[in-house]
C-alpha cells in the first residue's frame, strides 16, 4: 500500500488507517480481545501499518490490545494515539502521554492528538498554549513525534498551531457526513495537514449492510446516529441504492467504494475499523480501488442526496 506523508513531518502513514475505538469495548457490543488482535495483525499483514487509538478508549484497553498485537512489528507500524479532554492541563498531558506509552508497550508515539478541545463533555476549561507547551516538550522528549487533533473547528486548529506545528486533524468526515469541507478543509489544504477521517462509514451504514428496518442491539452508541432518523435513513437507502451500480462495475463492496472516494478526497486518509481479520483485510483492499474523475463526480452527487438534508 502507497504510504502519505503526515503533514510536514517525518511519518509516513498508509491511506487506509485501522481505528481501535471498538478495541475499547466500552459503547460496543460482541468485541473479543482475542478477534481484536488477530484483526490487527490480519491489518498488517494485508498493508495497513497505521493504527488509532487513544486512552479514553476502554480507559486504556485498546492501546493495551495494540500493545499486545503489533508489539513484535513495532518499528514497522505507526501508533497514533489521544489525550481526553479531561487531561490538558500540562502536568496532566505528561501523564497520559506516560500512561499511554505503558498501555502501547513502546517508547516513542508516533502521532499524539488533542482528543477533544477544552470543555467538551464539561471538561475545565485549559489555554491551548498551556496544552501545547506539554506536547512540544513530549515532542523535544522524543516521546511523540508529531502533534494532531482531533474534533477542533477551523479557527481551534489555527489558534493551535500558533503554538507550534499541527500535522493533523481527525474530523468526522465520510460520503455521508462531510462538514470538514465548508469549515476546516480548505487550512489543512494551504497548511498541509493531514485529514484522518473517523467514522469514515458513517459507522457502518456505507457498508449496506444494515437494511431499511434494522435496529441496533441495545447499548450500540449507533442507535443515537443522525443518520438513523426516519426521514434521513430513508434517504440514506437511496443513495445506496444509487450506489451499487458503481461498487459492482469496480467489483468492489460498497463500504470499498466510501473508502476509495474518501481518499480520494484532498489530504484525507480513512480511519476505519474491523472486528475480525476477513474485515481488516477487506478494508486494506480499498487503497487498490482507482476512481476516475467522472467516478467521483457521479459518488459525490449520490451522497449529497444525504448530506445537503443534514445541518
Amino acid at each position: 500500500m502507497q504510504k502519505r506523508q503526515l503533514g510536514t513531518s517525518e511519518i509516513y502513514i498508509t491511506p487506509i488507517i485501522m481505528g481501535s475505538w471498538q478495541a475499547g469495548k466500552s459503547m460496543w457490543v460482541g468485541i473479543e480481545d482475542a478477534e481484536t488482535v488477530k484483526a490487527m495483525q490480519s491489518a498488517f499483514e494485508a498493508g495497513i501499518t497505521t493504527f488509532d487509538t487513544a486512552e479514553d478508549y476502554g480507559e486504556g484497553h485498546s492501546e493495551q490490545i495494540i500493545g499486545q498485537a503489533l508489539s513484535d512489528v513495532r518499528s514497522q507500524v505507526i501508533y497514533a494515539s489521544k489525550v481526553f479532554a479531561n487531561h490538558l492541563k500540562y502536568d496532566l498531558v505528561i501523564e497520559a502521554c506516560d500512561r499511554s506509552l505503558k498501555n502501547l508497550n513502546t517508547d516513542y508515539i508516533d502521532l499524539y492528538q488533542i482528543h477533544w478541545p477544552c470543555g467538551s463533555w464539561n471538561t475545565e476549561i485549559v489555554p491551548i498554549t498551556e496544552t501545547m507547551s506539554a506536547l512540544n516538550k513530549l515532542k523535544e522528549q522524543g516521546k511523540i513525534r508529531a502533534i494532531g487533533v482531533s474534533n477542533f473547528c477551523r479557527a481551534q486548529i489555527v489558534e493551535a498551531a500558533q503554538y507550534g506545528r499541527i500535522d493533523s486533524l481527525q474530523p468526522p468526515y465520510s460520503l455521508f457526513w462531510r462538514w470538514v469541507e465548508k469549515d476546516a478543509m480548505s487550512y489543512c489544504i494551504e497548511n498541509n495537514i493531514s485529514i484522518l477521517a473517523y467514522s469514515s462509514l458513517a459507522q457502518g451504514i456505507l457498508t449496506g449492510k444494515f437494511g431499511p428496518k434494522h435496529k441496533f442491539d441495545e447499548g450500540e452508541f449507533r442507535a443515537k446516529n443522525k443518520l438513523l432518523q426516519p426521514q434521513n435513513y430513508a434517504r440514506v437507502q437511496v443513495a445506496l441504492d444509487r450506489l451499487r451500480p458503481i461498487a459492482d462495475r469496480q467489483q468492489t463492496s460498497l463500504g470499498n467504494l466510501a473508502l476509495a472516494w474518501l481518499i480520494a478526497q484532498p489530504q484525507s486518509n480513512a480511519i476505519v475499523g474491523a472486528r475480525h481479520g476477513e474485515q481488516a483485510r477487506e478494508n486494506a483492499q480499498a487503497a487498490e480501488i482507482k476512481l476516475s474523475a467522472e467516478d467521483l463526480k457521479e459518488i459525490d452527487a449520490i451522497g449529497r442526496i444525504v448530506t445537503d438534508h443534514l445541518d
